[in-house]
């Protein structure tokens, strides 16, 4: 086996990264997990995930653990209601006869983020994670590397795998490229007891989700199941808009008086997101990786998820994606019939190269209509029931809906093309 004797080094413990660490076990490859986080309980994981059946439920069932998932799932959290800028519902997800389940193609079961990391981080040896690894720096020693972090630990691994997010630092040693604005900014915020703290929002999520549109900005909110709630606002900025705006983002009072100027057209409803002073905000601006990304495969290095194909959140991508690779990237290096590492490694980044420029396509053509003025009709006009069934990415999901000719045009297809096939 190309791993024999081989210490695989992981940095980064998100799904992606434990997804890997817990596949290569099962194959009783020596590996370790690099995390910055001083324990696993010291950061309150992020929102809820919608995973699919080809890329994250796939990693899960190779993994083992898709009947723990079922046990953790929340059924009904992917159900939506699309509204208009005052808080109107336009669609609603709630009120229709669903029959997807495990196994269907379009299935997109919901999990809260904390719960999927519990799971792998239960089904991996309890030693694998390094806590407290905060990566700082390395280089190459002999065919492998010397990894130095922030407490002054160092290790040797004879491979490094970069699963440290969007904002990668092993992405350098890997690629020049960089990603690329988009021109959105997201502001994202997290509310707790979200039924006393925001009873109205609360009311209208239902347990699932709400999208609102209206005036070129987008407004999503999530349901989770400890009765919070995350949320995000999308609009058209500025380069590094949330360095320059003045605003302290840890002041919640700021970001309501910002709220209410930029967002002068939405409803009062809304405002209830952001009048609780203990509501956390983070602006996230959102960057995409170029369409076209490749680079020469290494012997002894990699990357997966947000660190290779780093892409806005409105495709409800990412942690499939990551999960994906995590799959392609252990059956690549645990191949019997690749006899080289640099070969394993090279076909498991075609396989990604070739799978991000399509998601990365589509993810990109949501983010410009869904920041659009007539962003809303256009989500509307897709559940038309007068014309053509296609399959589409809307939002955080992939479901089959129906296409006017006039959407068709907008999106460049010919009737029973896909935007993803």
């Amino acid at each position: 086996m190309l791993l024999q004797n081989k210490k695989i080094a992981i940095i980064g413990g998100g799904p992606g990264g434990l997804t890997l660490a817990r596949l290569l076990q099962m194959q009783d490859i020596d590996v370790k997990v690099y995390e910055r986080d001083l324990n696993a309980t010291v950061r309150i994981q992020g929102g809820a995930l919608d995973l699919h059946t080809e890329s994250g439920l796939a990693a899960l069932t190779k993994a083992g653990l898709i009947e723990k998932f079922k046990t953790h799932y929340r059924p009904g959290a992917d159900l939506m209601r699309i509204t208009d800028n005052q808080a109107k519902i336009k669609y609603d997800q709630h009120i229709e006869v669903k029959s997807l389940n495990f196994g269907d193609k379009n299935h997109r079961p919901e999990i809260d983020r904390g719960p999927l990391r519990d799971i792998l981080l239960n089904s991996i040896s309890p030693d694998t994670v390094v806590w407290n690894s905060k990566f700082q720096t390395m280089k190459k020693s002999g065919n492998g590397w010397e990894i130095v972090f922030e407490n002054g630990n160092s290790i040797f691994a004879d491979i490094v795998i970069g699963a440290d997010g969007s904002n990668s630092k092993i992405r350098s040693y890997v690629t020049d490229a960089k990603p690329i604005w988009t021109g959105i900014t997201m502001l994202e915020g997290a509310i707790k007891d979200a039924e006393t703290t925001a009873p109205n929002i609360h009311k209208l999520l239902k347990g699932g989700k709400i999208f609102a549109f209206g005036n070129d900005k987008t407004l999503i909110v999530s349901s989770k199941g400890d009765g919070s709630f995350g949320f995000a606002t999308g609009c058209k900025t500025e380069e590094f808009w949330d360095k320059k705006s003045g605003i302290n983002f840890n002041d919640s009072k700021q970001v309501l008086t910002w709220f209410k100027k930029e967002f002068t057209e939405w409803g009062k409803e809304w405002q209830e997101l952001f009048e609780n002073e203990k509501t956390l905000f983070i602006p996230r601006p959102q960057y995409c990786m170029p369409l076209d990304l490749k680079w020469e495969a290494h012997s002894n290095i990699t990357l997966l998820g947000d660190a290779a194909q780093w892409m806005p959140p409105y495709a409800g991508e990412g942690v499939n994606m990551a999960m994906l690779d995590a799959l392609q990237l252990s059956e690549a290096l645990t191949n019997s019939s690749v006899t080289d590492l640099k070969e394993g490694i090279a076909d498991y980044e075609k396989q990604m190269f070739k799978r991000f420029e399509k998601i990365g396509q589509g993810t990109m053509f949501n983010t410009k209509w869904m920041h659009s003025p007539k962003a809303l009709n256009e989500m509307l006009s897709m559940f038309s029931t007068n014309i053509l069934k296609q399959s589409v990415f809307i939002g955080k999901m992939f479901v089959s809906v129906t296409l006017v000719p006039s959407f068709l045009k907008l999106m460049g297809l010919k009737p029973q093309q896909n935007i993803i096939s």
